[in-house]
């Protein structure tokens, strides 16, 4: 496995929105050759400029000059032979005439020459510029050739460029076009664009830079791809209506970048595309599969190759270290409160569908059970059942802490619901005398017992109170395996199985401030601040327990992170490696990152099998493991190629020497 992309499937796009004079094609033409050098600087392979760029677009009448025309035509040569020198790609907008028709068009520059131009199909007919009364709409245009001396370059609507080596594949529609009822970009897509640019004019009302935005959007998540829309600036005339210069880079539904609007100096933001990503959700999505494109189109060769970047690539975009934890706090109670109503909503159907008022759930004075404590009394209220009905019993074993026990016991009578305390020494004991174990001997037998016994014993007091147990576990540890088979594995809902471990803590501190302010705060608080242990190991001398989760099994942030691009992005171990130490920089160290990526890559193949038998529970974010659905994986699968491409890159790259 050799040659291991270290930059694997990005590609840096620039959107700008120049300074502009209206008509005046010198010093338009002046500033994007300059706007196209700064772009260049940034690593960028291809730059997107505002709709009739080189002229502007509101020059009304002036359109039929010939002079214009001419003076247009003359600027796109200038700037296309700066792409050469420059290595970038670029798309620019002028007015362009053929056959006696005049077309609003964008060409796509590159190599030192004009590759291709995609005239304007959808032209607004209202409002206060009616393109019409100047240009040609190309719905239905054959494909042309425009001359340019020395080479041609085709004029259609059906162009698409490609870069087979860089995995891209883009396509053009022009402002209108995106806000049409079938808008071209739909078919481009379908046809193999990955990326689509939108060279736009677009004035500002009250109110539509956020439609403008949701549909930029949107369309990006509608066709499974990447969006720049890069529209006109305040340079533009303002007799009747004002522009912005709004330029906007979407992925997959994500918003990347976005401008400052209303400024009149050259407004550029840069973004990095995720190419490997889109291929892997185009895969997944079987809409797309099905879906054809109602006509042909011609591909165009280029190649999108471009400047060393200050930036190493993948590091303008968002790439947080905690994906499955709110990163914005202004929408932390929303979060939050969505979570947790999908999860106490699936535990009282449950509740409604069998008929029962009560529920078993076993408390530890751990992060987990208190989450499912906390959802349980939610789903209580929801039905208007008294929370009672929750039986919650502690089982200290041989290493639960006074802290843990302490805070467990406390919670469970500030929610209101049933404690008891059922100690398991002596049956552990007993037990160990069955089977012939010498309890001296700490190994996973002496480990598991205490987790089987506690299963038992909620299980028989579910029977015997004539309700079910919940769950206690959580989606890391179903991917880490990180669970007794048949012990706290194993439950008869599981309304933790879509929360990772970095977000249960996230959830737990919510519900302190928020749904379970005042009495439990403290000790929900206490709780989120305890080290994560199983407690089944005996206590020190002092009783504190010195067995921790993460010095075992790794940080949980990382196995967070990891899980969540492998699982929902399909991504090798080498993309998993260069995203994480970009996002863990000054965290944690390469080594350490490819220590904890070869155990993730191991458990999470070798613990399939207990991922196969899991028990039911709500599906809460685009990342779940549900053998009934989301993640269906034979048990026996091998993880040779993976740890295989891991081994390849214990050797450190020139990029983190330079750190």
């Amino acid at each position: 496995m050799k040659n291991v992309p270290t930059d694997p499937g990005f590609l840096r796009l620039a959107t700008l929105a120049p300074e502009l004079r209206v008509a005046d094609i010198t010093f338009n033409a002046a500033r994007i050759r300059t706007a196209l050098q700064a772009a260049a600087k940034t690593g960028a392979s291809i730059a997107l400029f505002p709709e009739l760029s080189l002229t502007g677009y509101t020059c009304g009448d002036l359109f039929a000059q010939s002079l214009l025309q001419e003076r247009a035509l003359a600027g796109l040569r200038e700037i296309a032979g700066a792409t050469r020198s420059l290595k970038i790609h670029a798309v620019i907008g002028l007015p362009l005439a053929v056959q006696g028709r005049l077309y609003n068009c964008a060409a796509v520059l590159g190599a030192g020459r004009v590759l291709g131009l995609v005239p304007k199909q959808f032209l607004p007919t209202t409002g206060e510029y009616y393109e019409e009364r100047w240009f040609t709409s190309a719905a239905g245009l054959a494909p042309l050739e425009v001359n340019f001396g020395d080479y041609s370059a085709p004029l259609a609507t059906s162009l698409l460029f490609t870069d087979e080596a860089a995995g891209c594949t883009f396509g053009i529609e022009i402002c209108e076009d995106l806000w049409a009822v079938h808008p071209p970009s739909g078919d481009l897509c379908l046809a193999g664009a990955n990326l689509i640019l939108n060279p736009s004019a677009s004035n500002e009302l009250l109110g539509k830079a956020a439609y403008r935005r949701d549909l930029v959007r949107q369309q990006s998540a509608r066709c499974l791809a990447a969006y720049a829309y890069a529209s006109a600036g305040p340079g533009e005339s303002s007799t009747d209506v004002v522009f912005s210069g709004h330029c906007l880079v979407a992925e997959n539904g994500s918003l990347l970048a976005e401008s400052e609007r209303f400024k009149f100096a050259t407004q550029m933001i840069c973004a990095d595309i995720d190419l490997g990503r889109l291929q892997h959700e185009r895969l997944c999505n079987s809409s797309f599969s099905a879906g054809t494109a109602t006509r042909a189109f011609r591909s165009i060769n280029v190649s999108l190759a471009s400047t060393a970047a200050r930036e190493p690539l993948g590091t303008l975009r968002p790439n947080p270290a905690l994906p499955f934890v709110p990163s914005d706090p202004r929408i932390r109670a929303e979060t939050c409160r969505e979570i947790f109503a999908i999860q106490s909503t699936g535990l009282a159907k449950r509740l409604r569908h069998t008929g029962t008022k009560t529920v078993v759930i076993g408390i530890s004075g751990g992060l987990d059970s208190t989450l499912a404590l906390l959802v349980a009394a939610h789903a209580f209220d929801l039905l208007g059942l008294a929370r009672k009905g929750i039986l919650a019993p502690t089982l200290p074993g041989f290493g639960t802490t006074q802290r843990t026990r302490g805070n467990a016991e406390k919670l469970v009578e500030e929610i209101g619901a049933t404690l008891r305390v059922i100690p398991i020494h002596d049956a552990i004991k007993q037990h160990f005398r069955d089977i012939g174990h010498d309890e001296r001997v700490h190994d996973v037998t002496y480990e598991n017992a205490q987790a089987r016994e506690r299963t038992q014993i909620l299980m028989d007091l579910a029977n015997q109170a004539g309700g079910f147990v919940v769950g206690t576990g959580d989606l890391s540890e179903a991917a880490l395996g990180w669970c007794t088979f048949n012990g706290d594995h194993m439950s008869m809902y599981h309304v933790n199985a879509g929360i990772p471990k970095t977000l249960v803590r996230y959830l737990i501190d919510w519900c302190a401030d928020a749904e379970f302010s005042g009495a439990p705060a403290k000790v929900l608080h206490d709780i989120a601040d305890t080290p994560i242990s199983p407690e089944l190991l005996p206590t020190t001398d002092d009783g504190q327990q010195h067995q921790q989760t993460e010095d075992v099994v790794g940080p949980y942030e990382l196995h967070d992170y990891f899980l969540y691009h492998v699982v929902r992005h399909g991504s090798r171990p080498a993309k998993v490696l260069y995203l994480a130490e970009l996002a863990f920089a000054g965290r944690y160290p390469r080594a350490v990152i490819l220590r904890w990526l070869e155990v993730f890559v191991r458990r999470f193949f070798s613990q399939q099998f207990k991922r196969s038998a899991m028990p039911d529970g709500p599906k809460v974010g685009s990342v779940a493991l549900s053998p009934r659905g989301d993640w269906r994986m034979p048990s026996d699968a091998s993880a040779a190629e993976w740890l295989a491409e891991i081994a390849t890159l214990n050797r450190p790259t020139r990029r983190t020497k330079r750190r």
